[in-house]
C-alpha cells in the first residue's frame, strides 16, 4: 500500500512538474521584430480552398530583402513555377513604425496598408466586391500565410431591436466567407 501512495505521490509532482514547465514554455513566446526578423527567401506549397477542398496547389515564394533606401524593402510575392511572370515585385514601406503601420506597393497604383500585431502582419481591403484578409505570421523557423475572402455584401443583417430594459441592440452584418488560401512558407538556406 505504501508502495502505491509512493508512485500515486510521485505521479502528482511529476504532473504538477509538466504543467508548470509547459505554462511557462507556452508565456515564452519569441517576439520578432518585424520587418528585419523577417528578412530571407521564404519559399513552400499555397493550397487554395474551395467549399472545405483544396482545388489548387501552387509553389510560393515570398522574398523579403533590404534595399538601399532606408524604411524600404522588397516585398516580393511568386506564385507559380515561372518565377518570372509568377512574381510580384512589390515594395513594403514603412510608414509609423511605432504603430506597426506598413505599406504594401503593388507598383502599379495600388496601396495596401498593414499592421504588426503579435508577430503577424495583417492587411485587409476589398476589391471588386470582395473583402481580402491576408495575414503573415512568423512562428519559429515558418512563415504562415493565410489569405481570407469575402463578398462584400453581407448574407444576413441582425440585431438592430430593443432588448428588455429598453437597451438597443447594434445592427450586425454577417459576411459569407467565399475562398481561403493557406501556406507554410520555409526560409531559405544560403
Amino acid at each position: 500500500m505504501d508502495r502505491i501512495r509512493t508512485i500515486l505521490i510521485s505521479l502528482i509532482i511529476l504532473g504538477s512538474w509538466i504543467n508548470v514547465c509547459a505554462r511557462h514554455q507556452k508565456d515564452t513566446v519569441i517576439t520578432y521584430v518585424f520587418p528585419d526578423d523577417w528578412l530571407g527567401i521564404w519559399e513552400g506549397t499555397l493550397d487554395i480552398y474551395k467549399n472545405q477542398k483544396i482545388v489548387q496547389t501552387v509553389p510560393m515564394t515570398l522574398e523579403h530583402l533590404k534595399t538601399d533606401t532606408s524604411g524600404a524593402y522588397i516585398w516580393a510575392i511568386i506564385y507559380g513555377e515561372d518565377k518570372v511572370s509568377g512574381r510580384r515585385p512589390y515594395e513594403l514601406k514603412t510608414k509609423d513604425v511605432s504603430k506597426g503601420h506598413y505599406i504594401a506597393d503593388e507598383k502599379n497604383g495600388i496601396l495596401l496598408d498593414g499592421y504588426i500585431f503579435a508577430n503577424k502582419y495583417i492587411s485587409h481591403f476589398e476589391v471588386m466586391g470582395n473583402q481580402l484578409t491576408s495575414i503573415y505570421e512568423r512562428t519559429g523557423d515558418s512563415l504562415i500565410f493565410e489569405i481570407i475572402v469575402n463578398s462584400s455584401t453581407p448574407i444576413q443583417i441582425t440585431g438592430n431591436v430593443k432588448a428588455e430594459g429598453e437597451e438597443t441592440i447594434p445592427e450586425v452584418k454577417s459576411f459569407p466567407i467565399t475562398g481561403y488560401q493557406k501556406a507554410t512558407l520555409k526560409k531559405r538556406l544560403k
